[in-house]
């Protein structure tokens, strides 16, 4: 199994009330590559509210408030120039906040910049709250995603493509010049249920089980894209497994964190409540271990304690034994 990062690009990143700016992220993202992680992804979202049963995710935070993030896509850019070897990308890229021929153009651009280094990570977008304040549908999310990814995924393994749908149409469209992978480049797709299992079969290269307390639930998912895969005739090996942890590195319980159960606590990120799991070196080693021994070939670390590039710095330790 290898690991990569989840950059809190957030506000509350560095603790509360401090969000990071561009000159820390930047060094988060260097530290992130010297200490030797493989993928650096970073959220794609606009805002974060109060949403107490919203789809499958909760966001949990005082009513009346709102936790603000950075764009994605631009600090992807300047990761690309502020980076060497890391691979970059959106965990995951929200279809329905950009024109999917354009974002095409976009994620092709990237790859450009970045030498070959973008994994294209997608979604249907969840957080409704963020669609009524910047002005998008909300609805019918997973046939609008259906229809993006019959525009995205042609334009960037065929570099062109003529499509008319209900919510889009990209009519003979075509990608000139193109990135450095002409035949197209990673596309991970995070998805639970069954319809938005069967795109990612049809359409991913790699499958993403979200953020996971325990290996369980990642088992439970896995056996669905078994399913999905079988329905449409593709041989489920073909795709890689990946999952996400929120984790803290602390042998007891950070001060600030209320206990969540054994060995969890709850961090929060400018009011945003989220659990993790907290532990030395050994004890996290342990824990993503358990991930591995389910399958998963790639693993995102999120993590809550210590923040900024002196906690990625303490993960050191952590990656050299995972990837040996």
């Amino acid at each position: 199994m290898r690991l990569g990062l989840m950059l809190p690009i957030g506000a509350g990143a560095l603790g509360e009330g401090r969000t990071a700016r561009w000159a820390d992220l930047r060094e988060m993202a260097r530290t992130a590559e010297a200490v030797g992680f493989e993928r650096l992804f970073v959220p794609d979202h606009l805002l974060f509210r109060l949403s107490p049963s919203e789809n499958h995710i909760r966001v949990d935070m005082p009513e009346g408030r709102t936790r603000g993030i950075w764009e994605a896509w631009t600090i992807l850019a300047a990761l690309a120039e502020a980076t060497q070897r890391i691979h970059l990308g959106p965990l995951v890229a929200c279809s329905s906040f950009r024109n999917p021929a354009v974002f095409a153009k976009m994620a092709d651009t990237l790859d450009e910049v970045s030498g070959g280094r973008l994994v294209l990570g997608l979604g249907s977008g969840w957080h409704e709250p963020e669609y009524h304040a910047f002005g998008m549908p909300y609805d019918h999310r997973v046939s609008r995603f259906e229809e993006a990814l019959q525009i995205i995924v042609p334009l960037l393994r065929e570099g062109r493509v003529d499509f008319e749908g209900e919510h889009y149409q990209a009519r003979d469209c075509e990608l000139s010049p193109r990135g450095p992978r002409p035949q197209g480049l990673p596309i991970l797709i995070g998805a639970i249920r069954p319809r938005m299992m069967r795109l990612t079969a049809q359409y991913a290269d790699i499958y993403d089980a979200d953020y996971q307390l325990d290996p369980g639930e990642v088992v439970r998912r896995f056996a669905d894209l078994d399913a999905a895969c079988a329905k449409v005739g593709r041989d489920p090996s073909t795709l890689q497994r990946t999952a996400g942890v929120r984790v803290a590195l602390a042998a007891e319980r950070p001060q600030g964190m209320p206990s969540a159960g054994d060995g969890l606590a709850v961090a929060s990120y400018d009011g945003m409540r989220q659990t993790v799991r907290f532990g030395d070196v050994d004890t996290l080693h342990e824990h993503v271990s358990a991930f591995a021994a389910v399958g998963v070939e790639h693993l995102t670390i999120a993590l809550a304690h210590p923040a900024g590039p002196r906690g990625i710095e303490a993960l050191a330790p952590l990656v050299a034994r995972v990837h040996g």
